[in-house]
């Protein structure tokens, strides 16, 4: 049996989901700012070889995302006001 209770706890209410886009893009920002600061490049000598290339963007992009939980550059909070803002103006 659904109850009212039970439908709204699993819909995320209109700011959590703009705050969860704007950290999903910084966190992309911040991965593409470890990849051009040279993080994960696999070593000239006794690399990982083609596997470690592989995967080297999902290791920037788990270390984006701890960045933003930790309290990132604080580039989601602009996003999220300006998102905000729009979605207020509709």
């Amino acid at each position: 049996m659904n109850t009212p209770n039970a439908d709204n706890a699993a819909r995320p209410t209109p700011d959590a989901a703009l705050r969860d886009a704007a950290q999903k893009l910084e966190a992309g920002f911040l991965a593409e700012m470890l990849k051009s600061a040279g993080l994960g490049e696999t070593p000239e000598t006794h690399g990982g070889g083609a596997g470690e290339d592989q995967f080297a963007s999902f290791l920037r992009h788990a270390q984006a995302e701890e960045m933003v939980k930790a309290g990132g550059i604080g580039l989601s909070e602009a996003l999220f006001h300006a998102l905000k803002e729009d979605d207020d103006a509709r």
